[in-house]
């Protein structure tokens, strides 16, 4: 245990029971405890295996590269369908998680030996996305623009075409558009 994470556990007001018996569960695969993104996050020689994080209905182990995990049991989630390695294991009551200690700790082991394997997870490329039309007219129209954002990490990219990708009506798309022009002409991310 590392004493660095132990807030996260003191501070829970939901699932505490859960998440202190995931972390049990976690610490008894040897991997080493550290505190990444404000949640207990679990290491194997400095590559992250898997996070414990809450959610209002749920809580989770997310297994950093789940895509690549067997799945026997069918228990892996893939958040939203923008989510290209990270799946998780959803849990609602601490029966749950007791009932599926085994299992657990044997996708932990997997998730060991796919670090172990040095497999990575082929993410796809920003090109592969679609470019709104709302924000299409705008790279077209100004060269200044599309220089800035083929500029930006590809990471960045692609929170950007997400972002302006949600909303359903066209009008709220401009509106996205229009309102992070100056941020992606600094070079910064939508959430910078």
């Amino acid at each position: 245990m590392n004493p660095k994470v132990d807030f996260y556990f003191d501070k829970a007001k939901t699932w505490k029971e859960e998440i202190e018996q995931l972390r049990q569960i976690v610490l008894d695969t040897q991997l080493t405890e550290e505190l990444k993104w404000g949640c207990p996050c679990y290491v194997f020689q400095k590559s992250n295996i898997v996070l414990i994080h809450v959610f209002k209905e749920y809580c989770a182990l997310l297994f950093f590269k789940g895509a690549l995990l067997k799945d026997p049991k069918k228990v892996l989630i893939q958040q939203t369908e923008n989510v290209q390695s990270a799946r998780q294991m959803r849990f609602t009551n601490l029966k749950e998680v007791v009932k599926m200690k085994a299992t657990i700790k044997a996708y932990i082991y997997e998730a060991i030996e796919v670090e172990e394997a040095g497999l990575k997870v082929t993410l796809k490329k920003t090109a592969e996305y679609t470019v709104p039309e709302e924000f299409q007219i705008k790279l077209d129209k100004s060269a200044k623009l599309k220089k800035a954002f083929e500029a930006l990490t590809p990471g960045r990219q692609r929170a950007y075409l997400f972002h302006f990708s949600q909303p359903k009506l066209s009008k709220t798309r401009e509106a996205r558009v229009e309102k992070y022009i100056p941020h992606i002409l600094d070079g910064k991310g939508w959430d910078d």
